[in-house]
């Protein structure tokens, strides 16, 4: 398998691949829902909440804590996640930039 060329793209284009990569999963965006509705939650409540197992809930939440748009605290036997606010503010700066470029435009590929 071949390597990724990641260093033959800004640094910008990088990270909101990083954004777009984590955000490529119903149950992740379902998990970020319940996050910001929530303010915290802790993991077993996340699970109770969607029809996914708890290793699945955990590798997605896995997902969403290493690209950095989440945090958790370990209190007891449980993990408390939150919305990582920087982190949030970035991917909110980097994927709206992107979106925002284009313009709409007459007779594009008819």
């Amino acid at each position: 398998m071949g390597t990724t060329k990641t260093e033959e793209f800004t640094v910008k284009d990088n990270k909101v691949a990083k954004y777009a990569k984590a955000l490529g999963h119903p149950a992740r965006i379902a998990i970020l829902r319940l996050l910001v509705k929530k303010e915290a939650c802790v993991c077993g409540d996340i699970v109770d909440e969607l029809p996914l197992s708890q290793s699945t809930v955990s590798q997605h939440l896995k997902e969403l804590k290493d690209v950095g748009l989440i945090k958790g605290d370990i209190e007891g036997k449980s993990v408390c996640y939150c919305i990582d606010e920087m982190a949030w503010q970035e991917a909110k700066e980097y994927l709206g930039i992107l979106f925002e470029s284009y313009t709409l435009k007459k007779n594009c590929c008819k």
